[in-house]
């Protein structure tokens, strides 16, 4: 296969990881690969394995055409604007317009679960750019609606630790069904460097799901410290959130993920990891083996 690849976003964690598993676990050639990014000098490394480096600005439509000029196959990472819900969905538009025009042949998206039932803030802004991609006239695309990071736990950690394990929730009961960005990365360079036509939408998941006092205990094993999880209502999370000195907008935002795990919105677990893989993802536990000294700041 001759097909080009792009990928955008591909200075950031998880377009470096797609790349990654095109290169070493797919073996494509990487004449074929083309990496987009606002900072292509970022880049330069790529570029020395012989990766095509181009500008991309989602917010420059001339900058869009150019990179995706004689693209065949595109992995469109959602863009980052926790705080300005709306214009990601702009942004996405402008990408899906401007893969229109350009030709591509094919579109893989990263979205989330349930966007149009889900209660976080930024979800209209991947339901938008689903209906984007529905409404277009591209030959073909792929939804892979990618469930939270365990990665998330980055975030999480250093508060709850600071406050000597006392985790603060409004999640309730809820569930998530977390699985590693890395995995979520390989699978999307399995589909992206496929041959799958026509439009199709997966659920990626873990295999398990767990309520947030379940994740804490998991933590707390493999950390040797405890953690104690403290039901609290939503506006009380955001008000302490706020008194850490997290922006109001921002705060939110992180809210409404606890609010979308009560009410049941990212606890599902599928099987599409293992159909696009053929293998199962990591487990938290194996995940938090790997990474304890980081969670805990050693």
């Amino acid at each position: 296969m001759s097909q080009k690849l792009l990928v955008t976003g591909a200075s950031g964690q998880f377009g470096q990881r797609v790349i990654h598993h095109l290169l070493n676990t797919l073996g494509v050639e990487p004449s074929r690969i083309v990496a987009a990014s606002r900072k292509p000098a970022s880049l330069a490394v790529l570029a020395t394995r012989g990766v095509q480096v181009v500008a991309a600005d989602f917010d420059d439509a001339d900058s869009l055409a150019k990179a995706f000029a004689g693209i065949d196959r595109l992995l469109l990472i959602s863009t980052d604007a926790l705080d300005r819900p709306g214009l990601r969905l702009q942004q996405h538009r402008a990408a899906v317009a401007a893969a229109e025009k350009a030709g591509v042949r094919h579109v893989v998206y990263t979205s989330m679960p349930n966007p149009k039932e889900s209660t976080v803030l930024f979800a209209p802004d991947h339901a938008g750019t689903e209906d984007a991609l529905a409404a277009s006239t591209l030959p073909g695309w792929t939804v892979l609606r990618n469930h939270w990071y365990f990665e998330n736990l980055f975030m999480t950690l250093p508060g709850v630790l600071a406050m000597g394990g006392q985790w603060f929730s409004a999640a309730g009961e809820g569930k998530l069904a977390s699985i590693s960005r890395d995995d979520l990365a390989r699978a999307a360079a399995i589909v992206l460097a496929g041959d799958g036509q026509g439009k199709s939408t997966y659920t990626l998941s873990g295999e398990e799901a767990l309520t947030t006092a379940e994740q804490a205990a998991a933590i707390a094993k493999a950390l040797g410290r405890p953690i104690t999880v403290i039901p609290v209502p939503v506006e009380g999370l955001i008000q302490g959130m706020v008194g850490a000195g997290v922006p109001p907008p921002l705060a939110q935002v992180f809210a409404s993920f606890d609010t979308n795990t009560a009410g049941g919105h990212i606890g599902r677990v599928t099987g599409d990891y293992r159909q696009i893989t053929g293998q199962a993802p990591q487990r938290l536990a194996d995940w938090l083996e790997a990474h304890k000294a980081a969670l805990a700041g050693k």
